[in-house]
């Protein structure tokens, strides 16, 4: 039962974690540009956006869902159902939010379902706090290398040959991050029986708050660089990555309960992650009406464009 109350909520994590996303991009293209050197500026500048904050409000419901997802379900089987919310992104987007999705990306939303439910049939994970145990080598090793890839990401944007990749670098970015954070949460799940000031001083909950800040500005910046449903798709894209092999590696998730479980499960996530790269930047339905020209220079907008620019129509 528990099991199965894990998986709702994590479901309804993903819905909304999807409008929240959609929300801040919306803030964040109004906002002034984030600036790593002024990141209360920036914070500030943010939330100053209504939509921004309201997007901000219904992520930190989504949120709650998720760690709540995390007492009752492991940490592979939690992330594989959240992974269908770059199912949900496309029918979100084009519905509520004026994108138009093409063929090709409902044909790559329709595979991901398929390598959804290969996972969801196939999963075997404990629950309640047994999914918290943890091999602390395993997890000291595999934060490390998770924050020292982010970390070579960031360095990577520095250059001028990664112009025009900067936002979904930084959407890999953030993803990664969200991810140092998720399995932080995770470890800290399985001490619910401490005292408060021992879940204090819990290195976990630091771990948790310095991932969460850094991924809190590498997403707002890869929302005001990138196309949205492209940045968003990657970001979750990169957190599901890492966190299915943090619950078998970290947490001890069985990957299978024969070689031929094994490689189906391998399979099924292989065909998410590839079905989820069939997924490209749609574009507002009001920029397809238009001449074509601003929909080119969209994915690389210009920090000053000239004062004669075309407008769409």
């Amino acid at each position: 039962m528990t099991l199965i109350l894990g998986l709702v909520l994590a479901g309804l994590s993903a819905a909304a974690s999807n409008v929240g996303f959609l929300l801040r991009e919306r803030g964040a293209t109004a906002a002034p540009d984030v600036n790593v050197r002024r990141p209360l500026r920036s914070a500030i500048d943010l939330f100053k956006q209504r939509w921004w904050t309201i997007g901000y409000i219904v992520a930190a419901v989504a949120y709650g869902l998720h760690v709540a997802a995390l007492t009752f379900a492991g940490l592979s089987l939690v992330q594989a159902v959240l992974a269908g919310g770059i199912v949900l992104l496309g029918v979100i987007a084009e519905r509520f939010f004026g994108f138009s999705v093409t063929k090709r990306q409902w044909i790559g939303m329709a595979l991901a379902a398929a390598g959804l439910a290969l996972l969801a049939v196939t999963g075997e994970s404990s629950s309640g706090q047994k999914s918290a145990n943890y091999s602390l080598a395993a997890m000291i090793a595999f934060e490390a290398a998770l924050v020292g890839i982010g970390t070579a990401l960031i360095l990577a944007c520095q250059s001028d040959k990664t112009k025009s990749q900067r936002g979904v670098l930084l959407a890999v970015v953030a993803g990664l991050l969200f991810t140092v954070t998720h399995v932080a949460v995770k470890a800290m799940t399985g001490k619910i029986d401490q005292n408060v000031l021992e879940l204090v001083i819990n290195p976990y909950l630091l771990l948790a708050i310095l991932g969460g800040i850094v991924a809190f500005f590498a997403s707002a910046r890869s929302l005001q660089l990138g196309p949205a449903v492209a940045v968003i798709a990657v970001t979750s894209i990169a957190g599901n990555a890492s966190s299915f092999p943090a619950g078998i590696i970290v947490f001890g998730d069985p990957l299978g309960s024969n070689t031929f479980e094994a490689l189906l499960r391998s399979f099924a996530f292989l065909l998410v992650i590839g079905a989820a790269a069939l997924i490209p930047a749609p574009t507002r339905a009001a920029e397809i009406e238009g001449d074509g020209e601003d929909e080119e220079s969209a994915p690389e907008p210009e920090p000053t464009p000239p004062a004669g620019a075309p407008q769409p129509a």
